[in-house]
């Protein structure tokens, strides 16, 4: 990956454009990572990256909401320190 200044940036603009075809570009302002340029491609696989993030959680919070809804009514009433000790006293 690269590193360009903004202003490097904006006068190589159309070279970047084909550099972001090969790799990402990251453009820094004042010393601090201001933005990336990256190709469509890597756009579409972040994406899909990000979605499948998103689905994986939310298949998560479902799982414990099912699993929070069959909790025994002791079950419920445990605390955390509760269950450390359960833990510890089982090893």
């Amino acid at each position: 990956m690269i590193t360009v200044t903004s202003v490097e940036a904006q006068n190589r603009f159309g070279q970047l454009l084909d550099t972001v075809q090969r790799e990402p570009v990251t453009i820094t302002r004042h010393g601090r990572t201001a933005a990336f340029i990256v190709s469509p491609q890597d756009m579409e696989e972040l994406q899909a990256i990000r979605r499948k993030r998103l689905s994986a959680s939310e298949a998560f919070a479902d799982y414990f909401a099912k699993a929070d809804a069959a909790l025994t009514p002791a079950a419920r009433e445990l605390t955390d320190e509760d269950i450390v000790r359960m833990v510890k006293e089982s090893r």
